[in-house]
């Protein structure tokens, strides 16, 4: 009996040591660690989230939407909460587009938080959601989509993926600020393992506005298909083409190849294609500078359309030899004619009248060595030799196009200040900012009206009988370009390329009144042919022949 009554003792005074270390450990919770313990409390259910704000739409002159923003989710989990990680990889999968053995990868991993998904579609995070998965959440944040796929890629460029969907390339990196909006915020009381109880919005979000453009779906389109036959074709490195209105500089396409699909992961040599080679890329122009060259003369009263100058196959200029493309026996040839077939040595003399001051001078008159100004990131300036530096040779390769470097938006510019009387105007892509139009920038007068009208006059025979560009037509309109052909430096040497070069074909119709510009480059085309009479002429020859019946441009 007196065994029993100790053990009870035993008993009793035990639990009266625990409780009394309950109470013990109970006071010193509530005491001078109890505000701890409430902010832990709170920050574990009560969490502050940014609500993204919807970026603008980007559309097309005529309202086509480019780009949009749609809802969706950020999807996260905590590992430490899934019970069963086989069976919810099993179940995540399909909805995640993801593999099963991926999903339990993330799953698995010795942490508290990680990625399951970080912009999924809004009806597939539902269905996630849905299936009410402790420690499966979602965070609201926008998607970035572009209906049309890879059209104007290169020209939209790139949102991120992260939480604050920040342009990273093309217009939605230069426009940012204007598309991406002001975020809001929210507070988030959640339970235990997670799920969200209560939401109460504390700052209403703001869109960003949205951004009308001056291109044209359907021309863009048209150009992006020609561009593609022609790598089918010649197989070149790249190639880009602009349409132009020269009367306002507005852009109507700017399309690249190779094309890239912004909607879809991309690679390493996709991101390399989004660069906009129509802004970006310096090429020496080689026989479409010839109307530059022409251009000056003119205006200096130098030569008239009609002067005649005796033409050998080839001409000496300080140490260096130049040649026409092809052999001939000394022959007569008009500026007219000169430009018309391209002849090297007719250009050079007519470069030769005006001298390296006033050439040098009409080079930078007509834009090249500065940035065009176009509202487009990466707008290049290209590389202009300075006057300082000309040698005794330079005016024997500076006027045909060889030892400068232009872009192709600043050979399009060019040409359209040609087509449009003298006055040479920025380019533009931006027509309107959330509904506001946007004023054009002044142009400025680089040529007469006479010597433009000279110009044009003198171009339409590039595609006439005779001219470089002869096999090229638009049934109903008068045609009027130039053709270029540019060997490229090879970087190993440090010479010339005999395999490397650059075709390009510049134009505009209808001739005697040009409403429509249209420039084509084509970086190392591998097979057919290098010339530019073959192989961007014809491209050129396509996109007119779709875009001057599709705005409705009078035959002329």
């Amino acid at each position: 009996m007196a065994v029993v009554q100790r053990r009870v003792g035993l008993l009793f005074g035990l639990f009266a040591v625990l409780l009394l270390l309950a109470g013990l450990r109970t006071l010193y919770l509530g005491g001078p660690h109890s505000a701890a313990l409430r902010r832990a409390a709170r920050n574990q259910q009560l969490t502050n989230e940014r609500v993204p704000a919807q970026r603008g739409t980007i559309t097309d002159r005529n309202g086509v939407a480019l780009a949009i923003s749609e809802p969706a989710q950020e999807l996260t989990a905590d590992p430490h909460l899934i019970k069963q990680p086989l069976q919810t990889a099993r179940r995540l999968a399909p909805l995640l587009g993801l593999t099963q053995a991926q999903v339990l990868t993330k799953l698995s991993e010795s942490t508290g938080f990680v990625y399951l998904a970080h912009a999924l579609a809004y009806n597939v995070a539902r269905q996630v959601l849905a299936l009410k998965i402790p420690g499966v959440q979602g965070t609201p944040v926008m998607r970035r989509v572009y209906p049309r796929g890879a059209l104007a890629a290169q020209v939209l460029g790139l949102v991120g993926t992260e939480n604050e969907g920040a342009g990273r390339m093309g217009l939605e990196y230069s426009l940012n600020s204007t598309l991406a909006g002001h975020a809001g915020e929210r507070s988030v009381v959640s339970d235990a393992i997670g799920q969200p109880v209560s939401i109460a919005e504390t700052r209403h979000e703001q869109a960003g506005e949205q951004v009308s453009l001056t291109l044209d779906a359907n021309i863009q389109q048209r150009a992006e298909q020609v561009l593609s036959a022609v790598g089918k074709l010649f197989h070149p490195k790249d190639s880009t083409a602009i349409v132009m209105d020269p009367r306002t500089g507005a852009i109507l396409a700017m399309a690249n190849w190779p094309s890239v699909n912004i909607d879809q992961p991309l690679s390493k040599a996709a991101v390399e294609a989004l660069q906009n080679r129509a802004v970006g890329f310096n090429y020496e122009p080689g026989s479409t500078f010839k109307s530059v060259t022409v251009a000056g003369a003119l205006q200096e009263g130098l030569v008239t359309p009609e002067s005649g100058f005796e033409i050998p196959d080839q001409i000496q200029v300080a140490d260096r030899t130049i040649h026409d493309d092809t052999e001939h026996a000394a022959e007569s040839l008009t500026t007219s004619q000169i430009l018309a077939q391209s002849s090297n040595v007719g250009a050079i003399k007519i470069g030769l009248l005006e001298g390296r001051r006033k050439f040098n001078s009409w080079v930078h008159r007509f834009g090249f060595g500065a940035p065009t100004g176009v509202d487009l990131p990466g707008d290049e300036s290209g590389a202009t030799l300075p006057l300082s530096r000309y040698s005794g040779s330079s005016m024997g390769n500076l006027p045909i196009g060889q030892g400068e470097l232009v872009t192709p938006i600043q050979m399009a510019t060019a040409y359209s200040a040609i087509a449009n009387g003298g006055i040479l105007r920025p380019p533009r892509i931006v027509a309107s900012i959330g509904g506001h139009l946007l004023s054009s920038v002044p142009g400025r007068r680089v040529v007469s009206e006479t010597t433009a009208s000279e110009l044009r006059t003198m171009l339409k025979g590039v595609l006439a009988p005779g001219g470089t560009a002869s096999a090229v037509s638009v049934p109903g309109y008068q045609l009027a370009g130039k053709t270029g052909t540019a060997s490229k430096i090879d970087p190993n040497t440090g010479e010339y390329s005999k395999s490397a070069y650059v075709a390009s074909f510049v134009g505009f119709a209808p001739a005697s009144d040009p409403k429509l510009l249209c420039a084509v480059i084509i970086d190392e085309p591998q097979t057919g042919s290098i010339f530019g009479g073959v192989v961007a002429a014809p491209a050129f020859g396509q996109i007119m022949g779709f875009a001057l019946p599709y705005l409705g441009i009078p035959p002329g």
